[in-house]
């Protein structure tokens, strides 16, 4: 009767012994994998005390960061400060010395372009004609005196060689006018009423157009701008968007006997006035 529990007990004891042996063999095996839980587990606990979480933005906090952001951003460029500072270079103011259209001895402002490397200067002929003496004044502040070197009285235009060109020759990028239409931006930048290295803004309002200068002489060709010009813009150049010549100032519109801009000014097509300078007309 007592074999029994005896047996039993044998077998709980083996049963018990075969799970430690398994236990251990699996707690051998199976340490490396706990110990890398452990220890994410203390490097998560760890970060998060190093760096919590950073406090969430007040509204005031916003609107001051978005506040500082417009401030600080510049915006880009308009495109008439960008062909002012294109064209500037190539830009001459022109006083003259001689008789005015009645014959009366007195003096003249107007405007020029440097079209090339010799430092050639466009202009309008009625800007130079009967002078004794022509002044340059570039752009870099130095002056020099200058000579027709060639005229198209059929086109008003002049082409003045002075006596010395400045230190840096900067000629002007010659532009397609028959490449613009009607509505199209255009930029004069001259010296009105002798204010130099002034800028206006506008655009083409006409092409082809035709316009009476004397009793014998009459202009053909012009292009017509609403771009604001004043007596000294006479032969300083009409610019595209890009900065690029695409003719020279000539004339005002003007219905009565005063000489002032009515809002209707004319070119000569740089296709037509690069000519008497012996470029080709295109």
């Amino acid at each position: 009767m007592e074999e029994q529990p005896r047996s039993i007990t044998r077998e709980l004891r083996s049963r018990l012994a075969r799970f430690w042996a398994l236990a251990k063999v699996g707690l051998r095996r199976g340490w490396p994998f706990a110990a890398g839980i452990l220890a994410a587990f203390l490097g998560v606990l760890l970060y998060s005390n190093l760096y919590p979480d950073p406090l969430p933005l007040t509204d005031q906090q916003v609107d001051q960061i978005v506040v500082d952001a417009m401030a600080s951003a510049t915006p880009p460029p308009s495109y008439s400060s960008q062909v002012y500072q294109v064209i500037l270079p190539s830009m001459v103011l022109i006083r003259t010395t001689g008789e005015d259209e009645n014959g009366e001895d007195g003096n003249g402002v107007g405007s020029g372009v440097i079209i090339s490397a010799a430092a050639d200067i466009l202009t309008s002929l009625h800007v130079v004609a009967g002078a004794t003496q022509i002044e340059i004044f570039y752009a870099d502040g130095t002056q020099t005196t200058a000579v027709l070197a060639a005229a198209e009285p059929e086109n008003d235009i002049a082409v003045l060689t002075p006596a010395a060109p400045p230190e840096i020759i900067v000629p002007a990028v010659l532009g397609n006018p028959n490449a613009m239409r009607v509505g199209d931006e255009a930029y004069a930048v001259g010296n009105p009423l002798g204010l130099a290295g002034s800028m206006s803004a506008g655009v083409i309002s006409g092409f082809d157009r035709t316009l009476p200068i004397s009793d014998d002489l009459e202009l053909s060709g012009l292009i017509q701008f609403d771009t604001a010009v004043n007596p000294g813009n006479s032969g300083g150049p009409l610019l595209n968007r890009r900065g690029e010549v695409v003719g020279i100032v000539t004339a005002l519109a003007n219905p009565s006997e005063q000489n002032f801009f009515i809002g209707i000014g004319f070119a000569v097509p740089i296709t037509t006035a690069a000519g008497a300078a012996g470029m080709p007309r295109y």
